[in-house]
């Protein structure tokens, strides 16, 4: 148990540095913003100062990351999603993420007669991934059609709908972000598909 705790606090001191080196945060940044002396930040980094509650509290409300992630707990909760579908517009839904937050995941199951579009408009961003069958995504005056193992993205404040082409069900995965958070993946329009 001492060599677990030992072990755990020796990696403290190389995670806070790879966390605050991956986002191009200086030491003299950090310090202004948690009011934490630069040579102590640097001794916490190199591992010649102990970490402890009152120096990684700052640091991981500086990073916006539980401080958990600071310390590598282990994960004690059991990590799996168990998805409860339900039926929404005759579609299946199983929601993937389980609490509120600023992404939302869905796995989706479209029938195949579900294609007529009924544009919408709303906050956010918007991925979806086909899993199997042929997606028809209509996107302001756009129609696209999205086959398995292909992804979009769209701002959703544009108008839109998505549905079967109406040869298959469709399986997707959905993710809803807040406005400005992206993944950046992409699908051709049936245009460009006929011209290649």
């Amino acid at each position: 148990m001492e060599q677990a705790i030992t072990a755990a606090l020796a990696e403290v001191g190389p995670r806070l540095r790879r966390l605050r080196t991956g986002r191009n945060i200086t030491l003299t940044a950090l310090a202004e913003t948690t009011g934490i002396s630069k040579s102590t930040l640097s001794r916490l980094e190199s591992g010649q100062r102990k970490p402890s509650l009152e120096l990684l509290l700052p640091i991981a409300q500086a990073h916006r990351v539980p401080i958990d992630e600071l310390i590598g707990a282990p994960q004690i909760a059991d990590p799996r999603v168990r998805p409860v579908p339900r039926r929404v517009n005759g579609r299946i839904v199983l929601p993937l993420t389980p609490h509120a937050g600023s992404l939302q995941a869905w796995k989706v199951i479209i029938p195949a007669d579900q294609t007529e579009p009924e544009p919408r408009t709303h906050e956010g961003y918007e991925w979806l991934y086909v899993l199997s069958g042929r997606l028809r995504l209509v996107l302001g005056d756009h129609d696209f059609v999205i086959g398995a193992g292909e992804a979009a993205e769209f701002d959703t404040r544009l108008p839109h709908w998505f549905g079967s082409t109406g040869e298959h069900a469709v399986e997707i995965i959905s993710i809803l972000g807040r406005q400005g958070e992206r993944m950046h993946v992409r699908a051709r329009s049936t245009t460009q598909r006929d011209e290649t």
